[in-house]
């Protein structure tokens, strides 16, 4: 099969289109012909490099695979050549008491596509059958791939972690990035007002649409002080961080008293500084979330396949042109998702 590798970590160069070995199942597990692959900051830093953690080489990226079943071990149920299905990007044993709680991600074995298993940047990727999610075609290929680490990984931030209230308000940075995007929705859905950031004029509109209340272009505005504007000096409940550094200190600024902050990234750096004594004066809530559960995915499936959320698609890239759609990425020249296809 074709296949976007790398065979050491490095720049974006690194990526390879190349021939590679077609994946072989277990009994257990199912065979996907892979349709369409949604590409994440998660794929660059597994591309760039890790510290301490080490990943078999040459490595396949991609964690958001949306196909057609190509073959099922001979232990499936349920489950057939041909279907189209979706593959639940996080892996676990099923057994202990973080899985039997529906809390996978906390799962000791906890694994994700593409990051310590081999994923979709190819034309075809295996999964444990548990992983499989049959969908219909009420969305493309392209718009299911855009769906389920960003949707996943902002319904745990927003609804399990941050347990986000109608009526209340949320920040929700970079509204043109894939998870900002999937937040906007979601937040929306739960009835919260929503203030969200972009770093363009030309995003703002769409940002709109999607239904944030306010947008701030950070480029031009101080998004703390807009902050205290929109709210009346008074900050928001929920601040829905994934940048970093770049945005950390002014995040925990934007918090009302006995506001919270969840986070699941780290795009410009891992190293934040802030106050204790802010944090307990004015009891204040940080939470980490690392994706989600494959239970919440199910319901992120129905509110998909009834229309209440939508897949938000950027672009399409042919899977041989990995390296520009990354790079696209890296600009931040998106709004929503970019997705690759064999």
């Amino acid at each position: 099969m074709k296949a976007t590798v790398f065979k050491e970590h490095g720049s974006v160069d690194n990526l390879v289109y190349t021939d590679f070995a077609e994946p072989e199942i277990s009994p257990s597990e199912v065979l996907v012909k892979v349709k369409a692959c949604g590409i994440n900051h998660l794929d660059i830093w597994v591309r760039e490099g890790i510290p301490g953690i080490s990943i078999p080489l040459p490595h396949i990226l991609g964690c958001e695979i949306a196909g057609e079943i190509a073959g099922v071990g001979n232990t499936v149920k349920n489950l057939s050549i041909g279907q189209r299905v979706l593959v639940s990007p996080g892996i676990s044993c099923g057994k202990c008491e973080f899985c039997l709680s529906s809390n996978d991600s906390l799962c000791h074995e906890f694994r994700i596509m593409g990051f310590q298993v081999n994923g979709g940047y190819a034309e075809y990727a295996k999964a444990p059958a548990e992983n499989i999610i049959p969908i219909s075609d009420k969305l493309s290929f392209e718009e299911w791939a855009a769906v389920p680490l960003v949707f996943l990984t902002a319904w745990n931030m927003l609804k399990t972690r941050g347990e986000l209230k109608t009526g209340q308000t949320v920040l929700i940075h970079a509204a043109g990035s894939g998870i900002g995007s999937a937040a906007i929705q979601i937040a929306r859905l739960s009835g919260a007002d929503v203030i969200t950031t972009v770093g363009s004029d030309e995003k703002r509109d769409k940002a709109m649409a999607l239904g944030a209340n306010y947008v701030i272009n950070h480029s031009k505005e101080d998004f703390a002080d807009k902050v205290s504007e929109f709210t009346n000096g008074q900050g928001v409940d929920l601040v829905f961080e994934h940048i970093g550094p770049e945005t950390w200190e002014k995040s925990m600024l934007c918090l009302k008293r006995g506001g919270r902050i969840v986070t699941c990234g780290a795009t410009s750096g891992p190293t934040v500084n802030f106050d204790l004594r802010f944090l307990f004066a004015k009891q204040l809530s940080i939470s980490g979330c690392y994706m989600g559960s494959r239970s919440e995915l199910l319901e992120i499936r129905k509110l998909m396949e009834s229309g209440r959320l939508k897949p938000v698609v950027d672009s399409v890239f042919p899977l041989k042109d990995a390296v520009a759609a990354q790079t696209k990425m890296l600009d931040r020249k998106q709004f929503g998702k970019i997705v690759l296809v064999p």
